[in-house]
């Protein structure tokens, strides 16, 4: 069912509770944030540049003076960052309720992360991947605690390259792209399954904001990728990041959201438009697929999921 009217001003009450966003200081992750902090959510803007992040932060406590705004730095290239920010987070907080998978890199030259790992699958999957397991305890200690992945229309087109995960034997930028966001929706999913299994309070949600304009489109892909997408497409075809934000917001607070499910626009081709259910690839739900990328992903990471029971 879509949410027709849903919009920003929908978001419930958040009065009371703690949110991580990645990927804060611009585009969809400031839309997010900005409109938690309106409605009275506490935000950790996870940013790769502070004084980005700090120049968000003026621009909604300006909007809104009693906001509720901290910024961390995450830089989720390198998983010694994630260590670093989830260590911080578990010496200051004694709970998160809800982290919001969001930031993202799109169709760069090919790119290797700290560890060597293909850039867009490090940023936009094997770092949220570390994240997640490093924040679930905090999550458990959480109310109603969510964790939203943010994937992506192209998932639907992805493959995953469990024969050559960082490109080095071939590598189009768009192809590893959609290869990242189809490991979200696998992720998400995997994860609602395992966390489902072990009767944790947590939900794994995922979300997509359809075709948004953002920074993305302009300084990760280079050459005609950057023309068609950036100059093009963005004024042609793209949505504000304030709408392209709602999916995730609604995924993020909304009361009658379930585990497992999958919210996107709901306009014609999920491009635009309110909230609605949304439904994942064969490829996103299929048994085999999640259990080789929870293992790739592990071991890729060297980090181990421990889920916490419900208490």
């Amino acid at each position: 069912m879509t949410q027709q009217h849903w919009t920003i001003d929908q978001v419930p009450d958040q009065t009371g509770r703690l949110f991580v966003v990645t990927g804060a200081a611009s585009g969809l992750g400031l839309a997010t944030t900005r409109g938690l902090a309106r409605r009275g959510g506490r935000v950790i803007l996870a940013v790769r540049d502070e004084e980005k992040g700090r120049r968000a932060v003026a621009a909604i406590t300006a909007e809104h003076p009693d906001a509720q705004l901290e910024v961390r730095h995450l830089d989720l290239a390198d998983l010694d960052s994630v260590g670093a920010f989830a260590a911080r987070m578990r010496a200051e907080h004694d709970r998160v309720d809800v982290l919001v998978n969001n930031a993202g890199v799109l169709a760069p030259p090919r790119t290797l992360s700290a560890q060597g790992h293909e850039l867009q699958l490090a940023v936009n999957h094997l770092g949220h991947f570390a994240l997640t397991a490093a924040l679930l305890g905090l999550l458990g200690a959480g109310r109603d605690p969510r964790v939203v992945t943010v994937s992506s229309v192209n998932h639907r087109q992805g493959r995953l390259f469990f024969d050559d995960p960082h490109g080095e034997r071939g590598y189009k930028p768009m192809a590893y792209y959609n290869q990242s966001k189809l490991a979200n929706a696998v992720f998400g999913h995997e994860l609602h399954l395992r966390l489902t299994e072990a009767k944790s309070p947590i939900r794994s949600v995922l979300a997509h904001p359809g075709y948004t304009a953002t920074n993305l489109q302009l300084h990760g892909p280079t050459g005609l990728w950057r023309f068609l997408l950036g100059r093009v497409g963005n004024p042609l075809f793209a949505q504000r990041p304030a709408d392209g934000a709602r999916p995730q917001l609604y995924a993020a607070t909304d009361p009658s959201v379930r585990g497992g499910e999958f919210i996107g626009p709901g306009g014609p081709a999920e491009l635009r438009g309110a909230p609605k259910r949304v439904a994942l690839s064969a490829t996103a739900t299929d048994a085999e697929t999640g259990r080789r990328l929870w293992d790739l992903s592990e071991q890729l990471t060297g980090v181990h999921y421990e889920f916490p029971a419900s208490v």
